[in-house]
C-alpha cells in the first residue's frame, strides 16, 4: 500500500511519542496535533478552543491563502486534535468543566486516541484503514474447513 510522506511522517511521530510517553492530550506541544508539527504549538491560534472544529479568523486566513504545516491544512489539524481528544474521553471543547479521563497516563486511553487518528488519518489520504483488523478475522466456513477470506 503506497501512502503519502505526511501520512508517515505523522504516524512515525505519533509512534514515537506514545511509545516515549511524551503523547500528552492536555498538553499544545505534546498532544497529537503537536507532536506532528514537531513539538510546536502555533497551531493552537487557528481556533478559540483546544479540542474545537471551528477555525478562528487566523486560521480561516491561513487556511484560505492555502497553507500547509507538515502538509496538513489548519481545518485537518482541528479535525486531527478533535479526533484525538474524543476518543481519549474528552468532553469537547476542553475546559476544566467539562468530562476529562481520570488517568491521563494510562496507555489505554492513550492507545484509542492514537488509533482513532490514525483511522482518520487514513481517511484523510483515501487509503484503507491500516488499524483495522477486521479482515483478519473474516472466515468463511466451506466443506468442514475454516478458511479465511
Amino acid at each position: 500500500m503506497e501512502t503519502s510522506f505526511r501520512f508517515e511522517q505523522a504516524v512515525k511521530k505519533l509512534y514515537q511519542a506514545f511509545h516515549n510517553n511524551t503523547l500528552i492530550p492536555e498538553c499544545n506541544k505534546q498532544c497529537a496535533v503537536g507532536n506532528i508539527l514537531n513539538n510546536t504549538d502555533a497551531w493552537k491560534h487557528f481556533s478559540d478552543s483546544h479540542g474545537s472544529l471551528q477555525l478562528n479568523y487566523i486560521g480561516l486566513v491561513n487556511e484560505n491563502f492555502g497553507r500547509r504545516f507538515q502538509g496538513f491544512k489548519p481545518s485537518e489539524l482541528l479535525q486531527i486534535e478533535a479526533t484525538f481528544l474524543k476518543a481519549c474521553g474528552f468532553q469537547l471543547p476542553l475546559n476544566y468543566r467539562n468530562k476529562r479521563p481520570t488517568n491521563l497516563a494510562d496507555k489505554d486511553v492513550l492507545f484509542k486516541g492514537l488509533s482513532a487518528v490514525v483511522a482518520l488519518l487514513c481517511q484523510l489520504d483515501n487509503i484503507p484503514n491500516i488499524m483495522d483488523c477486521s479482515v483478519l478475522f473474516s472466515f468463511k466456513v466451506e466443506d468442514h474447513f475454516v478458511k479465511p477470506v
